[in-house]
């Protein structure tokens, strides 16, 4: 397993192939990913390599993250990153990763932080199909009906579908293509949608139950 990449949402457009069917593409923005530290199997019991992305002032990093980044005499990164691969032996501590460390055609795996919804009922959050409009129900029609038993065991079990706070979660999208990689630019053109807000930041790495063809 490689490393991945952090990375920015851009925003959702469509591109259109040769024979005209629209295909709808998320936009990535890759900022160069430097190789902060390393972590090796014989020193840490695993080995893992931590990038940092988009460089930024003291202000702008807590004081915990400024004394590891002085203990490392590592230039200040906003984002911090740490990645599981197969060998960290690979890797340098310096090491410069860009758009280019993807290619077209290649599935992956997109982690983020889908877009926060508050308080949600159950109709909307889990899809319930809700209570009958007529026929004794007067102002239940939105309820997601009884959720639990008799004496036994008296309780409402965990993981209960109900209504409650809905978005705001850690979701990994798993075996999502990519249509094209502008190197230039530093934009990668992902087939389909991949959790977040605009300006987000999402996680990129290699699909880990797909090869690509």
């Amino acid at each position: 397993m490689r490393v991945g990449l952090i990375a920015e949402k851009i925003g959702m457009t469509q591109v259109f192939a040769d024979s005209g069917v629209q295909i709808p593409v998320t936009v990535i923005k890759v900022n160069q990913c430097s190789v902060v530290s390393l972590k090796t199997k014989g020193k840490d019991g695993y080995d893992a390599v931590q990038l940092g992305a988009e460089e930024c002032s003291e202000k702008h990093i807590k004081k915990p993250q400024l004394g590891s980044f002085k203990k490392l005499n590592s230039k200040l990164f906003r984002f911090l990153k740490e990645f599981r691969v197969e060998d960290s032996t690979k890797y340098n501590v310096g090491d410069v990763f860009d758009a280019s460390y993807f290619e077209s055609g290649q599935f992956i795996d997109v982690t983020g932080i889908t877009k926060g919804k508050g308080f949600a009922g159950g109709m909307k959050r889990h899809g319930f199909g809700g209570l009958r409009a007529t026929h004794g129900v007067s102002i239940t029609h939105r309820c997601h009906g009884s959720t639990g038993n008799r004496t036994l065991p008296g309780r409402v079990f965990k993981g209960k579908r109900m209504a409650g706070h809905m978005g705001n979660e850690r979701v990994t999208v798993l075996n999502l293509k990519i249509h094209s990689v502008d190197k230039e630019k530093g934009v990668i053109l992902i087939h389909g949608a991949v959790p977040g807000y605009r300006s987000g930041v999402v996680y990129i790495r290699d699909a880990i139950k797909k090869k690509t063809n």
